[in-house]
């Protein structure tokens, strides 16, 4: 595209109309100004610049699922080290290099392609899928309000709206009564809940209320926000707090333990059973085992729905059992398993959830929201109290503003988009999307284990499930090898795994990702697994064959 085409006025001796406005050019290039500031600023388009974003933009509103198949596959076949060298330039221009239609076309044709199409169907090894295509909608719309959450004077209306949709997913979690949630939906003295950029932010925030409702007001000490957690653990007279978590636990805890000053290694993981699920007879010991060390606090334990390597969910009601009977905080990390509530087919297999006193939920998981959406909920309303701060400019003391009890300060208007998309789909229209996953990851362990040379290493629970590629050879060795002998066949078989992982993903046309588990508990190794999540509405059966057979065929090539 000729660079005269501008959003920028151009000073200079050349110059010409366009319709009803004066572009001015010197030497062909873009030159910033104040005229070229109020033109970008509030209507940046010359005709031919608004045809190529129309051109494009209408494609990705209109058609996302087509247009990412047209101009991406799952990623190009070139290298990150490839990549990298085209982008080493670190000055900033002072004055404009392009204009926006040419970066649009730029985005689209060159790095498009080499990013990761997420909404390809052949592309089932995160959590990470295709959007609904009213979703890219809702998303500029939200940015074009560009409401602030943090309070009511930046958001005003969204400031209402976050506060019933917070209710909503609190009613699905906890089921209270119509009369909790009437006295609560829009009190401006509690809070149900609070959105958050992600499931970490959201479990920090969970245990940060855990840990402070650790250490209530005692003697000349008020709280651990105030006076610190030194004083606190000296006024209680307590070494250390810990939180269990299952050996499937998200890393986020770790994170958040040492936020908040506990230490990560403090983060005790309890050892899980076959299944991959928590070990109540092991659980029940560490916490006897804790409580004799006699200056040990337990802040929280976490129960996890729906786990990141293999989609499994604890044992919730015996867990919820544990925390009542030793008084301690239950919270159930569910960021990826919180939405099956929705789907009267499989609600049950979270049963318990609805004892936690706060659960994790991530928006750009099972919601199908964009990137960028946490959730985090309380049983109890007045939760949230334990980690409020206010300022004079902002979240003052006595105002009604939901930011005072937040992590973030700042956040954009995800309820709008949460708000709308359950209006647009329904609960039965997620349930659709949730029961399609959890059937298709089924037949996919079926059809594994219908193929000689795969193992399916964990049974999918819900819609996560994980595998690897055992030629015969090697099944027939394993089955009489003990010790070492078995150890050396399972790191040779890890060798090829990451190969055929690395070769599929560096081919483009699908992926699944990759981890380690150990097989069995007396094991004292971990051997690389193939890790699928089945997301998308669109992943079909006869694609999982496609990804199967191409696994087989990257094998038989070495």
């Amino acid at each position: 595209m000729s660079s005269s085409f501008s959003f920028f006025s151009l000073p200079g001796n050349s110059t010409w109309t366009q319709g009803d406005k004066n572009i001015r050019k010197t030497d062909g290039q873009l030159i910033a100004d104040r005229k070229s500031l109020d033109r970008v600023f509030i209507r940046p388009y010359d005709e031919n610049s608004k045809k190529t974003l129309v051109k494009y933009m209408e494609q990705i509103l209109f058609g996302l699922h087509d247009f990412l198949n047209r101009h991406v596959g799952v990623t190009e076949e070139i290298s990150i080290t490839e990549l990298a060298k085209n982008y080493m330039d670190v000055q900033i221009s002072d004055h404009p290099q392009k204009n926006l239609g040419q970066v649009i076309e730029d985005i689209i044709k060159d790095i498009a392609p080499k990013a990761v199409n997420v909404a390809s169907p052949y592309f089932i090894g995160h959590m990470t899928s295709a959007l609904p295509f009213f979703m890219v909608h809702l998303k500029a719309i939200t940015a074009a309000l560009n409401q602030n959450l943090i309070k009511m004077e930046t958001s005003k209306v969204l400031a209402v709206i976050e506060r019933q949709v917070l209710a909503k997913i609190h009613c699905l979690i906890f089921k209270q009564s119509q009369a909790f949630y009437r006295a609560h939906v829009q009190n401006t003295r509690t809070a149900l809940g609070a959105f958050t950029s992600g499931g970490t932010t959201a479990n920090i925030t969970a245990m940060w209320v855990a840990r402070n409702k650790l250490f209530p007001p005692k003697d000349d000490f008020s709280t651990i926000e105030e006076d610190g957690l030194f004083k606190a653990m000296s006024v209680h007279h307590t070494d250390r707090v810990v939180i269990l978590v299952s050996r499937r636990a998200h890393y986020s805890l770790r994170k958040a333990s040492g936020i908040l000053g506990l230490g990560n290694k403090n983060i005790i993981a309890v050892d899980v059973k076959p299944d991959h699920t928590i070990d109540i007879d092991k659980l029940k010991q560490t916490i006897k085992d804790l409580k004799q060390e006699g200056r040990t606090k337990i802040a929280a334990i976490v129960g996890i729905a729906g786990a990141t390597e293999t989609g499994t969910i604890d044992p919730l009601q015996q867990m919820a059992d544990i925390c009542e009977q030793e008084q301690i905080h239950f919270h159930v990390d569910a960021a990826w398993g919180g939405p099956i509530l929705l789907s009267h087919t499989y609600a049950h297999l979270l049963s318990g959830i609805e004892r936690a006193d706060s659960v994790t939920i991530d928006g750009h998981k099972q919601f199908y929201m964009p990137m960028g959406a946490g959730m985090v909920y309380f049983k109890n309303a007045n939760a949230l109290d334990a980690i409020a701060y206010h300022a004079r400019y902002v979240n003052r003391k006595g105002s009604v503003d939901l930011g005072i009890k937040t992590l973030e300060g700042s956040r954009e208007a995800a309820c709008l988009i949460l708000d709308a998309s359950l209006k647009i789909m329904g609960a039965k229209g997620y349930a659709l999307m949730i029961d399609h996953g959890i059937e298709t990851a089924r037949a996919f362990a079926e059809k594994i284990e219908e193929r000689p040379e795969f193992e399916l290493v964990t049974r999918p629970v819900l819609n996560i499930l994980t595998y690897r590629l055992v030629p015969m050879s090697f099944r027939q060795k394993l089955a009489t090898a003990r010790g070492e002998e078995r150890k050396r066949l399972n790191q040779e078989l890890d060798e090829i795994n990451i190969r055929i992982q690395r070769i599929q993903r560096e081919a483009g046309k699908s992926f699944v990702s990759r981890t380690r588990l150990k097989l069995v508990p007396e094991d004292d190794f971990m051997v690389v697994v193939l890790r699928s999540v089945i997301m998308n509405p669109y992943t079909t059966q006869a694609i999982l064959d496609d990804i199967l057979d191409e696994q087989e065929q990257i094998y038989h090539k070495f």
